[in-house]
């Protein structure tokens, strides 16, 4: 693996939000949204970040440009807009200014989830796609020429650019959404749930499209959802994530087909196959996902797990490479045996 082919590394990042009580807001505990997780994109590929709601998969995904604000850590990006010369500058977001942020903002954009609550219903398709444009200093003239060949690349038309969010259904809202997305040039994307409010006939064209842009543009994605058959489609390699840690990260056909972390073999079992005669075992997770509040010592997901034994809830497992490309958190990873699925 070349070193300058990593566009995204992330070492040890936390994001803790404090719990304070009474008048004078006494702080009384952190949630720990995201805690110790590391990881890296490597440059025109798709990373899927898979896991339960409420781990934490959003807050990461807003972290890397900011929107939320990291507790500790390094978010370690090569630009290609801080530097003057046209090669690769690589800076830790974490520490970046006002200006120096707003530029690494052009190179990284963010898809919303809802396409309903994410677009202002007072403003026109053109003021939605173009704010954006207008913001970064695009002159009038060319904001409206480049609108017009956004809305064209995502399926849209130029007369859709006078319209309201609520004259459009929810796939044609979000490529709206995929458009302002696309409309400052980026090297990458944070997709943040793209497909979990859209209708399954829907969400087969936005991923399609999402590809078609990926190859087009030479697109990085982040893909974030809670739906491994979903990132198994578009994911060149998946991280799994449960209670604010990285548990599993491969490629994507191996993960699906080799898991060694008893919550992916989890979360795989619950995938259907639309094979009659295919028959595996269904694994149910008991209880719920513990408070990141106060979670649990040890392995975070030994509450849960089937495979738990006692040093599980004594011992902090550590994401080490235990394949090629191949890297997981769990201290009986190397003696299990776990279901995987069959993919073609």
């Amino acid at each position: 693996m070349k070193e300058d082919n990593i566009m995204l590394e992330i070492k040890n990042l936390k994001v803790y939000f404090p719990v304070t009580r009474g008048l004078f807001k006494t702080e009384i505990g952190e949630v720990k949204a995201v805690d110790k997780v590391s990881f890296f994109i490597r440059g025109g590929e798709t990373l899927g970040l898979v896991g339960e709601s409420g781990c934490g998969k959003t807050t990461l995904g807003r972290a890397i440009i900011r929107i939320v604000d990291p507790t500790d850590g390094e978010i370690i990006y090569a630009s290609r807009n801080l530097t003057s010369n046209g090669g690769i500058k690589r800076v830790d977001i974490c520490r970046l200014k006002d200006e120096e942020l707003r530029i690494i903002r052009r190179e990284i954009s963010m898809i919303f989830q809802d396409p309903y609550s994410s677009l202002n219903p007072r403003m026109t398709v053109a003021d939605i796609i173009g704010e954006p444009l207008k913001i970064h200093g695009i002159k009038k003239k060319e904001r409206k020429d480049r609108i017009v060949r956004l809305l064209e690349t995502v399926g849209l038309k130029a007369i859709h650019m006078n319209r309201y969010p609520h004259e459009f259904s929810g796939g044609q809202r979000q490529r709206i959404g995929i458009a302002r997305a696309l409309a400052l040039e980026p090297r990458m994307i944070i997709a943040d749930e793209p497909v979990s409010a859209l209708d399954v006939s829907i969400q087969a064209q936005i991923l399609n499209l999402l590809e078609d842009l990926q190859k087009e543009f030479n697109l990085t994605y982040l893909f974030i959802s809670h739906n491994l058959a979903v990132v198994e489609h578009i994911g060149h390699r998946i991280a799994v994530m449960y209670l604010g840690n990285i548990v599993e990260a491969a490629e994507s056909r191996n993960l699906y087909r080799e898991p060694l972390h008893p919550y992916t073999e989890a979360l795989l079992s619950s995938i259907p196959i639309p094979e009659p005669d295919y028959k595996r075992e269904r694994i149910l997770l008991e209880g719920g996902i513990p408070s990141p509040l106060n979670p649990p010592l040890g392995c975070r997901f030994h509450t849960r797990c089937k495979y738990a034994v006692k040093d599980c809830s004594e011992i902090e497992p550590v994401l080490e490479e235990l394949k090629h490309g191949h890297w997981v958190a769990c201290i009986r990873a190397k003696e299990l045996k776990l279901q995987g699925v069959k993919i073609e």
